[in-house]
């Protein structure tokens, strides 16, 4: 199959690497992968194994997600919408997928729609249709009025032949955090968490024996940031080293600073997975990624879910983990530097936790899918 996955991040960077993922289980199963980015760059992320191809990007303006700004930091206009949306219909023509995938959308990116609607429009539009999927992680946005998820549930209904959703089912059901309506259950698939394979232990055994402090590729944390600065004062026995994403990270790094403090502030990492099994404990946020790589390393974790702007995504995920041992959770409202301190003692005196009982084939899960789906599509249009 040709394959399609459409996805735009605009704060972080798990939506893009959660689908280039996604894109590599498809590429390594023969199939031919195209990833079309509409976010901001993220060069720590490797696009190895499927064509990639950038729209003019996009970020929200800080939490406000209504609000998107283009390349040079101004507020898109029209005119850059509509190039978006052209070089979008022009990719659906000139490839004529097998296979579209559309990364969150319709259950987020209403600030997207209209293109959104040109990509499936056009897609639906080729002679023969590609068969239409949504991919989701675990825990959605829940949609702040009714209205919103049966908006969802139109277009699901209109252009989608399934939702992928990136969750071991005994463990979070999409209900957790979206009302899934009778129609929308019949669409629903689950595939496992989607993650890369394990790393393996880093042959350099970087961050050994470390309290590694992230809060993934995008300009967020620097609240979380700042108090483990300060914290690493009261734990000088171990080493503190802070990762900073974003594409300021210089500039974050030097306002971030302090003299006094014994942490080691640098860019984010491409081989941080590779260090998570050497170190003490991690400090981070808890989006899909990140509590993936968690689990699958078995390090001591203290979680401070993102919570700004009404978020509650993380917050619910979090919850989830707080049962397993090593795990502590702490609110962004009460963080301090000595709670921090307290929180990682904790984790790090508890068992070793069971890296058994998860279910981490989401991605080769989803290609399975698929096929399966466009087998089932091709005869019908025949």
């Amino acid at each position: 199959m040709k394959v399609i996955i459409a996805v735009t991040h605009l704060l972080g960077t798990g939506h893009l690497s959660r689908a280039l993922t996604l894109g590599r289980a498809f590429s390594a199963a023969g199939h031919a992968v195209t990833v079309v980015s509409g976010g901001c760059a993220a060069p720590q992320l490797s696009t190895r194994g499927v064509a990639f191809e950038q729209l003019p990007p996009l970020r929200s303006d800080g939490l406000a997600f209504s609000r998107l700004l283009a390349a040079d930091g101004a507020l898109a206009n029209a005119d850059y919408h509509a190039a978006r949306q052209r070089h979008l219909q022009s990719l659906i023509r000139s490839l004529h997928p097998d296979a579209l995938i559309t990364e969150l959308y319709p259950f987020g990116r209403r600030s997207l729609q209209a293109e959104f609607q040109v990509l499936l429009e056009a897609a639906h539009a080729l002679p023969e249709r590609p068969l239409v999927l949504s991919s989701i992680r675990d825990i959605l946005a829940p949609p702040s009025k009714p209205r919103k998820a049966e908006a969802a549930d139109a277009v699901i209904a209109q252009y989608y032949d399934a939702v992928l959703v990136h969750s071991d089912p005994k463990a979070t059901r999409l209900e957790t955090s979206w009302p899934v309506s009778p129609a929308l259950s019949q669409r629903l698939r689950y595939t496992g968490y989607v993650a890369p394979p394990a790393m393996a232990p880093h042959p350099d055994r970087a961050g050994a024996a470390e309290i590694l402090v992230s809060a993934g590729g995008g300009s967020v944390g620097d609240a979380l940031y700042a108090c483990a600065v300060q914290a690493a004062k009261e734990m000088p026995d171990r080493t503190w080293r802070l990762l900073i994403g974003g594409t300021d990270a210089a500039e974050r790094i030097a306002a971030l600073s302090d003299p006094a403090s014994p942490a080691i502030l640098e860019p984010a990492r491409p081989d941080f997975r590779a260090m998570l099994p050497h170190a003490a404990a991690s400090v981070s946020m808890c989006g899909y990624n990140t509590a993936l790589d968690l689990l699958q390393s078995g390090v001591p974790a203290v979680l401070v879910p993102f919570d700004a702007g009404n978020e509650v995504e993380q917050s619910l995920r979090a919850r989830s983990l707080a049962t397993l041992s090593g795990v502590a959770v702490e609110t962004a409202a009460r963080l301090t530097p000595a709670r921090l301190c307290t929180a990682l003692s904790q984790v790090m005196q508890d068992p070793q936790r069971s890296l058994d009982g998860f279910r981490f084939d989401g991605a080769a899960r989803s290609v399975d899918i698929a096929e399966t789906l466009h087998r089932a599509l091709r005869p019908s249009q025949r």
